[in-house]
């Protein structure tokens, strides 16, 4: 009887599972309407427009699958136990880990399937989908602004940023050059970034500068050089040859979890620009972005874990709760992401270690949950 019941759970499961992920799959894409309808303005073929949405669905299944698993295994178990088939079940010696182990086997495969997006085809599609739209002059310049190391992506310039908040920058040096070497330097304690999308010109107003000039027949003499104050200086670069030519480097996003594990390693060979005082922080910066690629794989099994108890406990088959809870306990997961990205900034606090507390949590509180009500 036992092999009857799991296939008529696991059937149900995956049914429900399939339309739940491709109703958030489409609801995460509607925004993304307005993008498409903005490509084609700009002349763009419908083909590469598919193309480069296509290549951003990995990104969105690492976030779609846990969710969908939360939200279907919750309304699952809720509609099983308010129609009263889990006491019927139990009544007739099935025990609740007996029903709730087709649907945990599935969701650790499930959790295999993200491992796989999150380590190797998301981090492989998110750099094919900048270089197509690098190579069709679409992609977001200020992306290029990478925080802790020198950038040289810019004609003419090579830029360092501290910190960057938006539009935001803080702790500027930029580096002017032209055929004969280094012809200015630029310190700024902040600046502020514009870029006007139709004529690809990029203007960073800087503010608190300190401009220094040197020789031109003789840059490297620095008692030639000529020290200026002021209170703003505006750096603008035309970058519409450059958002089509140059070369693209790979950001810790566009690597593989095996290059971001060698990157953390040999971070001064893989980023030979960074300055000394942020490598610590870049290491962090990766670590976090690797733990939370794994944590977020390893959540459709921990969502299950939780969502079979609570789902029983519901004693509800209507779809609004189900969905709202799932709501619920996937904000208070993607808060401790952010609050894991935030802390990049004090490595010393192991911010890697932050995005496991909701999967260790809920993995806990599902055992505890599943024990009591067995």
């Amino acid at each position: 009887m036992i092999r009857v019941v799991n296939r008529y759970l696991l059937g149900d499961f995956l049914k429900n599972f399939l339309i739940t992920l491709f109703v958030l799959t489409f609801v995460m894409y509607v925004g993304a309407v307005v993008k498409a309808i903005d490509y084609m303005s700009r002349g763009i073929s419908g083909l590469l427009i598919m193309k480069i949405f296509a290549l951003n669905i990995p990104f969105t299944l690492s976030f779609v699958i846990p969710m969908s698993v939360l939200t279907t295994a919750l309304l699952h178990f809720g509609r099983l136990s308010a129609d009263g088939e889990i006491t019927a079940m139990k009544s007739c010696g099935v025990s609740l880990w007996q029903l709730a182990a087709p649907i945990l086997f599935c969701s650790v495969l499930l959790s295999g399937i993200c491992l796989a997006i999150n380590a190797e085809i998301s981090p492989r599609s998110h750099f094919a989908r900048r270089q197509m739209l690098r190579e069709l002059g679409e992609e977001d310049p200020l992306a290029l602004l990478d925080e802790g190391r020198f950038v040289s992506d810019f004609p003419g310039i090579k830029v360092y940023v501290g910190k960057k908040s938006s539009t935001q920058l803080e702790d500027i040096i930029l580096y002017q050059f032209d055929e004969r070497g280094t012809r200015a330097e630029v310190r700024a304690r902040t600046g502020q970034v514009d870029f006007n999308t139709e004529t690809r010109v990029m203007e960073i107003l800087l503010e608190n500068v300190r401009l220094t000039e040197f020789d031109k027949d003789d840059p490297t003499d620095l008692a030639k050089a000529r020290t200026l104050s002021a209170e703003s200086y505006p750096v603008v670069l035309d970058l519409r040859e450059m958002l089509t030519k140059s070369r693209i480097n790979k950001k810790p996003s566009d690597m593989t979890f095996s290059e971001l594990v060698h990157a953390i390693q040999n971070i001064r060979q893989v980023f030979p620009d960074i300055q000394e005082e942020n490598v610590a922080r870049m290491r962090a910066k990766m670590a976090v972005d690797a733990n939370q690629r794994l944590a977020l794989a390893l959540s459709c099994f921990s969502f299950t874990l939780m969502a079979i108890p609570l789902g029983i406990r519901s004693h509800r088959k209507e779809s609004s709760i189900g969905i709202g809870m799932a709501l619920v306990l996937f904000f208070l997961f993607y808060l401790f992401i952010i609050i894991s990205d935030a802390m990049v900034d004090f490595p010393e606090w192991r911010p890697d270690m932050i995005p496991w507390i909701p999967v260790l949590g809920c993995q806990a509180i599902g055992f505890a949950l599943l024990h009591k009500n067995r």
